[in-house]
């Protein structure tokens, strides 16, 4: 997706972090590891991580859409593809 750009990769991270923190949704903590189990580093899993994120935070700051936790949850599941960012 292009047009996140706008969004800076500090902020993903941050809240990244932050809903790990909270472990919620549970769906990143699993995520995490199963990224860094196949080989990935932290880094690397967070920033593919912040691929799934940043177009949901793009619909909510852009499109005034609410935060849609079920497609946010199926692409951190398809991680490390990111067959959705090819689709724009």
């Amino acid at each position: 997706m292009q047009d996140d750009d706008f969004i800076d990769q500090s902020t993903l991270f941050e809240v990244l972090e932050n809903q790990l923190a909270d472990n919620y949704p549970k769906e990143v903590t699993a995520t995490l590891m199963r990224l860094r189990m196949t080989g990935h580093s932290r880094e690397e899993a967070l920033e593919l991580m912040a691929c799934a994120l940043a177009p949901e935070m793009y619909a909510v700051i852009e499109r005034q859409e609410s935060f849609n936790l079920e497609r946010y949850v199926a692409h951190l599941a398809l991680l490390p593809a990111t067959p959705w960012l090819e689709e724009e």
